[in-house]
């Protein structure tokens, strides 16, 4: 599984696209099917939605998502997703029964993310097929592991080291050196660090960084990104800004 996205494909919203486009990126998933893992997300709380989407998509996933349960399997037919996280409460069609239906692909992995804690809705999400079963409110970073152990038996090969320039990511032992120099990191910064070096060279917006790193329940501001970004900067010895570079009025860009 690589942890990049490829420069021509990223994310779909699949009642969104023209027919045409619908397409060309039915194409493109099939032609760069061995380089990215094909995530569906299917919800009816767009809040959730909008994040996920965006989150995966910069952990190096692509990413379509579905609102309700028909979309959901047009979306999978179309998509051909390896990996489905699905609501169970859903518009049109209740999750456990579109499980029921994704079951006929046995490749397919589920992972069942919904409000439903009570032992017997877990056990039924379970027997209906899903992989695993995560109850919300969630943390993001608890879902990606869980994302990341059960694509482990379709994409058993995952690159712990990420490089970016002279910054080395090792998410084993989430080590950080710089130049070979071991750099010691708070939890926030090496999630704000790793956001960086999976996406070198692209502009992540405040808002986008604010979600990823601190959650999409988090109720602070913007200035909790611009005071960690300082912390980062003289960490890594950055005095004049060359690696982390503030770009004015969006976010920030490393350039490695």
């Amino acid at each position: 599984m690589r942890t990049h996205l490829s420069p021509f494909f990223s994310i779909l919203k699949w009642e969104s696209l023209p027919e045409g486009e619908l397409i060309l990126a039915q194409y493109l998933a099939n032609t760069f099917e061995t380089e990215q893992v094909r995530v569906l997300v299917v919800d009816d709380e767009t809040h959730i939605t909008d994040f996920l989407r965006l989150g995966l998509r910069y952990e190096g996933y692509s990413v379509a998502v579905a609102g309700d349960g028909p979309s959901a399997l047009e979306a999978v037919g179309r998509f051909k997703p390896h990996l489905v996280i699905l609501d169970l409460m859903l518009p049109g069609l209740d999750g456990l029964d579109v499980a029921d239906r994704l079951r006929a692909d046995p490749d397919l992995l589920i992972i069942m993310l919904t409000a439903r804690d009570q032992v017997p809705e877990r056990i039924a999400g379970l027997q209906a097929g899903a992989d695993d079963y995560v109850v919300k409110p969630f943390d993001f970073d608890e879902l990606l592991a869980r994302i990341h152990a059960v694509t482990r038996r379709r994409f058993p090969v995952q690159e712990d080291i990420l490089r970016a320039g002279g910054i080395v990511v090792d998410q084993g032992r989430r080590s950080v050196t710089v130049d070979g120099r071991d750099v010691s990191l708070s939890v926030k910064e090496y999630e704000l660090l790793r956001l960086f070096v999976l996406n070198p060279g692209r502009v992540l917006e405040r808002q986008l960084i604010l979600d990823r790193v601190w959650g999409y329940d988090f109720y602070g501001d913007q200035n909790n990104v611009e005071v960690y970004v300082g912390y980062l900067r003289r960490k890594l010895r950055d005095q004049e800004r060359r690696i982390i570079e503030t770009v004015r009025g969006i976010g920030y860009r490393l350039n490695a």
